[in-house]
């Protein structure tokens, strides 16, 4: 028993080591030049400002710049636990280039994101790639000890061990178990310091923290001007839609009780109609309750109500689910609403054939991911819909990121914290 548990636990620890190189690797591999290209773009698109050129072409690059920020805070927060708020301000809706561009600049978030970018293709990129080193240049060592070192007939220096014969192969091997004995304890902690790094950077300071508390006083103000708008809708609704027709009900239920002894057969047919009238306005309520709040988010939970809602689409979809427990009954009503939103525009305008969502809860945060297969281009506040997504989740301080390249996939992250 002893000896399986010392074996399981050695198997996870060097999964945990493997596990942190080859993301260390992926982040060196694809943070260099996607820091260098959004920084590049960045100076350039700024610079082009005064001929005018800038003012088109930076809405655009400075948004792509917050996406490539919000894909590395949800890496922070999966891969290291680390949690990277943003707090941009909400851009202004329908407004002319000039505008744009004037917001974005205004934000302290928009400089501190350019500012971060030089850091992540220098410190940052080394921080990502030193667990890999460490974990695989120890392979380098044995490989001279078992006869490399022979393919340097003049000789060949590895780390401060000058490599010229067995010997001396046999001491790089030895210098290499050293360095992967480090290895198993600092591996995992070095991608830690990678994302503690870009945390210091992209994380606010007191300052922040008060354009924090403004940006989530914005979004509390969106979210009750989203309030009544909803209940405008809702009484509209049931005004022009299941009311009428109650109505309608009421007029046919006396005209019948008119026309039983007088007209029997007119009675009758009233009947039918009357009751093809109440079936129809009940349809209407269950759809306006379904709109408000599904019975079955109530009942069953957010999974069970996310696969009731893949199950009504057009596209053949995969639900995987593991939320262990319910959260908080409006943190799964904004996470359902999230996901219905982001289905639909996949569904309208991705041209996928296969759409993936993944539920799942770590490190107090309730996440939804959705995945499909379709052309990508997919940008949020271009009217998609996904802009509205973002202001409903900056009421629960949630973050979305969308990985959208042309071509696709398209995966949209919904991260919203939950006890």
């Amino acid at each position: 028993m002893t000896t399986e548990t010392k074996n399981g636990s050695g198997r996870t620890t060097g999964r945990g080591i493997g596990l942190a190189a080859v993301r260390g690797l992926a982040l060196a591999l694809v943070s260099l030049p996607g820091a260098v290209l959004c920084f590049c773009l960045s100076l350039v698109s700024i610079a082009l400002i005064p001929i005018g050129v800038g003012l088109v072409t930076t809405p655009y690059v400075l948004t792509g710049v917050r996406a490539f920020a919000d894909w590395r805070r949800v890496l922070a927060a999966e891969w290291g636990g680390v949690r990277i708020p943003p707090a941009y301000r909400p851009l202004p809706e329908r407004a002319d280039p000039w505008t744009r561009t004037v917001a974005l600049l205004r934000d302290p978030a928009t400089w501190r994101d350019l500012r971060w970018l030089p850091v992540d293709m220098t410190a940052g990129f080394v921080t990502a790639l030193l667990p890999a080193v460490l974990l695989l240049y120890p392979l380098e060592g044995f490989a001279l000890a078992i006869g490399l070192w022979r393919v340097f007939p003049d000789g060949y220096w590895y780390g401060f061990v000058p490599v010229t014969g067995q010997a001396s192969a046999f001491g790089a091997a030895a210098l290499g178990l050293v360095l992967l004995f480090f290895a198993h304890f600092l591996t995992p902690r070095l991608l830690g310091v990678h994302f503690r790094l870009t945390r210091a950077v992209l994380g606010g300071n007191q300052r922040e923290l008060a354009e924090r508390v403004r940006v989530l006083t914005e979004t509390r103000r969106d979210a009750v001007d989203a309030s009544a708008a909803e209940l405008r809708r809702i009484e509209r609704d049931l005004h022009d839609g299941a009311q009428a027709r109650l109505v309608a009900v009421g007029m046919d239920l006396g005209t019948i009780e008119a026309l039983l002894d007088k007209d029997p057969a007119q009675a009758k047919e009233l009947i039918a109609r009357t009751r093809r009238s109440s079936v129809e306005a009940l349809s209407e309520l269950r759809e306006l309750v379904r709109g408000i709040h599904p019975p079955v988010l109530a009942e069953r939970g957010l999974g069970d109500a996310v696969r009731a809602l893949a199950l009504r689409l057009p596209v053949a979809t995969e639900v995987s689910v593991d939320l262990p427990g319910r959260a908080e009954a409006p943190v799964e009503s904004a996470a359902y609403f999230a996901v219905s939103e982001v289905l639909t525009n996949a569904v309208k305008h991705s041209g996928a054939d296969r759409i993936w969502i993944d539920l799942h809860r770590a490190d107090g945060m309730l996440r939804a991911t959705v995945t499909d297969n379709g052309k990508g281009g997919a940008v949020i506040g271009a009217g998609s819909g996904l802009a509205g997504v973002e202001r409903r989740l900056g009421t629960f301080d949630g973050v979305l990121a969308v990985s959208s390249p042309a071509g696709g996939p398209t995966m949209v992250t919904v991260e919203i914290p939950c006890a």
